[in-house]
C-alpha cells in the first residue's frame, strides 16, 4: 500500500457520483467519480516509536473546522499543518520517506492499478427480515396469515430459547463497507478526480478512503 520512496498511496476525498465512458475498443464502462485530496501528512509513525510502520493523514477542506480540542489543536500545531476535520492512517513500508506537512495529490495512484474503497453505506432505516437478510417469506395464496414474518426463531422444549447470531428485522445499513479491488480507469490530476470501475459505497458526497490494495 505504499510507494517505496514517494508518498503513501492512499487519499481521503468525496464520492461524487456515477457516469460512464467509453474504453479505447469502444465498450461503455461504469464508473464511479471520487475527488480526493488535497491531504497533507499530519504523523508518521515509526516501528521504533509506535511498533508499526504508517502515515497518518488528513483531508484539507475548504471550511477547517471550527471547534476543535487543545489536544487536537496542538497535534495539528506539532506537525506544522492546518486543522483538519477527517483523519485516516495508511500503513507503508520502512523506506517510506513521507514526513509531515508533505502533501499527497490524486497522481499516487496509476491507471489499471487497484485500490480499495471505504465508505459508509446508505442507511436504509428499520427492515424486516427479507430485505435485511433476504428471506423468502410465506405463501401469497387467498387465506394464508404468513407472508412476511421470520418463522419460528426457537424450540419449544429444549433448550428452550433463543440463540444469539438469530436473524431478526433491525436497522439496515449505515456502516463501514471496504469494497475491494476496483480498477483504476482514469486520473485527472488537474481537477483531482480518481474514476474506479464500478461502484462504490454510500451517497453523494459521502467522505471515502482511497488505498492501493494489497
Amino acid at each position: 500500500m505504499s510507494d517505496s520512496k514517494g508518498h503513501a498511496k492512499g487519499l481521503l476525498g468525496r464520492k461524487v457520483g456515477m457516469t460512464q465512458i467509453y474504453a479505447e475498443d469502444g465498450a461503455v464502462v461504469p464508473v464511479t467519480v471520487l475527488e480526493l485530496g488535497p491531504c497533507r501528512v499530519v504523523q508518521r509513525k515509526t516501528a521504533a516509536s509506535d511498533g508499526y510502520e504508517a502515515v497518518q493523514i488528513g483531508l484539507v477542506e475548504k471550511r477547517p473546522p471550527k471547534r476543535i480540542t487543545e489536544a487536537r489543536r496542538g497535534h495539528f500545531k506539532k506537525a506544522g499543518v492546518e486543522a483538519m476535520r477527517h483523519l485516516a492512517e495508511v500503513r507503508v513500508d520502512a523506506a517510506n520517506e513521507s514526513q509531515p506537512g508533505d502533501e499527497i495529490a490524486v497522481s499516487v495512484f496509476e491507471v489499471g492499478s487497484r485500490v480499495d474503497v471505504i465508505g459508509t453505506g446508505k442507511g436504509k432505516g428499520f427492515q424486516g427480515v427479507m430485505r435485511r437478510h433476504g428471506f423468502g417469506g410465506g405463501r401469497a395464496s387467498h387465506g394464508s396469515m404468513f407472508h412476511r414474518a421470520p418463522g419460528s426463531v426457537g424450540q419449544s422444549a429444549s433448550p428452550s430459547r433463543v440463540f444469539p447470531g438469530m436473524r431478526f428485522p433491525g436497522r439496515m445499513g449505515g456502516k463501514r463497507v471496504t469494497t475491494k479491488k476496483l480498477v483504476v480507469v482514469k486520473v485527472d490530476e488537474e481537477n483531482r478526480l480518481l474514476y474506479v470501475r464500478g461502484a462504490v459505497p454510500g451517497g453523494r458526497n459521502g467522505l471515502v478512503m482511497v488505498r492501493s490494495s494489497v
